[in-house]
């Protein structure tokens, strides 16, 4: 228990500490002067527009909790879910570790609606899912439409790919989706009973999982100047791989990893344009909601406790 207790937190620091070397190297020659002139020149328009997207990150997010809840059948207030989801997202990605964190959030939360830790396990087990299934989707077809993009990370990129990568991606998504349709029955593994997706839960997901990677990477593209920029297939596709790799590392907020890839797949832009859109990516999707979800917590417990005590007291 102990090993367990402190190995997540170990690999989280090792990685901020690699790739925190890793990326002073690439960007030594950068001033603090340059990325702030970087993130003055970002306009209104551009400004307003990288908010917008992460309004739709974060309606799509919910929109994960939703479609589990579907799948096992639970009813849940709309408004619950949603406050609930962000709370949950917004500390995750920012702690790391986001199944473990993130589980002990929506374990609070849903409790407190009757579900059980099985029932609640589940959900947390579809939610991954669906953000795993949104994001292949998204790999399957930058890659069709810029088969060369693993390029752009030279030899620090280890895994080479082409479109038929893309195609063979798709394929894959294509027969779970037609599996859907026959209905398969269910399976029961101890305690356990295992039911196959409908077409309604897989069609969502479908849906919401790009949405929300589309609406994250959407706050990077707004903040990049058009100078240098490769267009928004390019950095959705440099999006799903510094999210992914933020997050199996297990770094609080991704620190360094998001910052690392992107400089090293974006090598003709400026240095401090880059890190200039991913301070507004980190402000907007990570810090405010970060605080934001703090405040939910307080009074969620404090109006639990008055509840608990009320209850104790009649």
């Amino acid at each position: 228990m102990t090993l367990k207790k402190y190995f997540w937190p170990v690999v989280g620091a090792a990685t901020i500490a690699v790739c925190g070397w890793l990326l002073y190297k690439e960007l030594r020659g950068l001033s603090l002067d340059d990325v702030w002139e970087s993130l003055v020149a970002i306009s209104g328009l551009h400004w307003f527009l990288a908010a917008l997207s992460t309004l739709v990150a974060y309606a799509a997010l919910a929109g994960y909790d939703r479609i589990a809840l579907m799948h096992l059948g639970k009813k849940v207030n709309l408004w619950f879910i949603t406050v609930s989801s962000f709370t949950t997202y917004a500390l995750s990605h920012n702690i790391g570790a986001s199944v473990i964190s993130g589980g002990v959030v929506r374990y609070r939360a849903y409790s407190s609606k009757g579900l059980s830790g099985r029932e609640i396990g589940a959900l947390i087990a579809l939610c991954s899912f669906t953000f795993v299934l949104g994001t292949l989707v998204l790999a399957g077809l930058v890659l069709v439409l810029k088969p060369h993009i693993t390029e752009r990370f030279g030899d620090g990129f280890a895994i080479s790919a082409s479109s038929g990568t893309g195609i063979g991606i798709l394929a894959l998504i294509a027969i779970y989706v037609a599996i859907s349709f026959l209905r398969p029955r269910s399976i029961k593994i101890g305690k356990t009973q295992l039911t196959y997706p409908s077409p309604r839960v897989v069609l969502s997901q479908l849906i919401i999982g790009p949405l929300e990677l589309i609406g994250a990477a959407g706050i990077i593209y707004f903040a990049l100047p058009e100078v240098g920029n490769p267009g928004f297939i390019v950095v959705l596709g440099i999006f799903l791989v510094s999210f992914s790799a933020a997050l199996i590392s297990h770094a609080p907020g991704g620190l360094g990893v998001l910052e690392l890839v992107f400089v090293m797949g974006l090598p003709d832009m400026d240095q401090a344009d880059v890190i200039a859109a991913l301070l507004v990516f980190r402000l907007f999707y990570l810090l405010i909601p970060f605080a934001i979800a703090l405040a939910v917590i307080f009074i969620f417990e404090r109006t639990q406790y008055r509840a608990n005590q009320a209850s104790a007291e009649s």
